[in-house]
């Protein structure tokens, strides 16, 4: 067994202040320590780890506490199995598949709820992450369990959403895509609205939308999106979006492949981005509220220009 470097937190807190004992209590819980006994905690020896120690041990020394960081390597086999079973998130593990499973399970009826709900899941499965210092297939599972939970609602509430196509994505010419009829399907949600804007915003700036509520009666002149068998859908792992980006060479633009990245989030999920929750309460309010998606996307177009302008400050 290879050999692991251990850090101890070693406290004293005086009896009357029983505050900074519960408080203590807290951060190392929080950061993930084990408790060895009482006022005496350990964490496997990673700098950031000890940085947060040492902040503590300057906290107490400051309340007139007495504290110790120490640096420890243990040999004796047996000892250092007992002290990685101190950090088994197993149990974490199986009560976050408990939660996942009872939301699977009874899925809401207003889809932005569901996702919601999914996307504190992921924001708690991460925090499990955080301190699995020795993480293994239990993560690397519950990760797989909460992307298929992701699959499953989108097909739970949106029946007909196009299924990603293999190959490559060829680069096009933008100026042989002007003054077309495009076509997607009727009541956009994310990628659909998304893309409607990217068409009209930056390759064809006259372009006109017809909204399906069949894609078999697509126009033979429109060019389609978002529907499988559309010209422009999901290619592997990127959503329209993300292919539209691609193939219009608009992949080199950092503030739209940062709109990428959460038309992507709430389209399939990944990564956690901070506007994605804003960004869906907005556009779900605005569908209750505006029953023409040609209105709809004239509004929720001022909502991206000001997400991509904030994009191109921030990149």
């Amino acid at each position: 067994m290879t050999l692991i470097h251990w850090l101890v937190l070693v406290t004293s807190v005086t009896g009357q202040n029983s505050s900074l004992r519960v408080r203590l209590w807290r951060q190392m819980k929080a950061i993930g320590a084990a408790a060895l006994r009482d006022g005496v905690y350990l964490l496997p020896a990673r700098p950031e780890l000890r940085q947060s120690l040492t902040n503590l041990r300057d906290e107490l020394l400051a309340a007139d506490g007495q504290a110790y960081v120490l640096q420890v390597m243990e040999d004796d086999q047996a000892l250092q199995t007992e002290w990685l079973a101190l950090f088994d998130r197993s149990e974490a593990y199986q009560q976050w598949g408990e939660s996942l499973a009872a939301l699977l399970e009874q899925l809401p009826e207003a889809e932005s709820e569901a996702r919601r709900n999914l996307r504190q899941l992921r924001k708690e499965l991460e925090a499990i992450a955080a301190i699995d210092f020795f993480a293994g297939e239990p993560l690397d599972q519950a990760r797989r369990r909460c992307n298929d939970g992701e699959k499953r609602l989108t097909r739970y509430y949106s029946p007909d959403e196009p299924l990603a196509m293999g190959g490559d994505i060829p680069r096009l010419a933008p100026a042989a895509y002007r003054q077309r009829l495009w076509a997607t399907r009727a009541r956009p949600w994310v990628d659909r609205i998304a893309s409607a804007w990217l068409i009209r915003r930056f390759i064809d700036p006259e372009a006109r939308f017809v909204w399906l509520t069949n894609i078999h009666a697509c126009p033979a002149e429109a060019l389609g999106f978002d529907f499988d068998g559309a010209s422009f859908t999901h290619v592997g792992e990127r959503v329209t979006f993300e292919v539209l980006l691609a193939s219009f060479g608009l992949d080199q633009d950092t503030a739209l492949l940062r709109l990428g990245t959460m038309v992507h989030a709430l389209d399939v999920g990944g990564g956690v981005v901070p506007e994605a929750v804003g960004f869906e309460a907005v556009l779900g309010g605005a569908r209750s509220r505006i029953p023409d998606d040609d209105q709809l996307l004239a509004d929720i177009s001022g909502v991206l220009d000001s997400l991509y302008t904030h994009y191109q400050g921030s990149a």
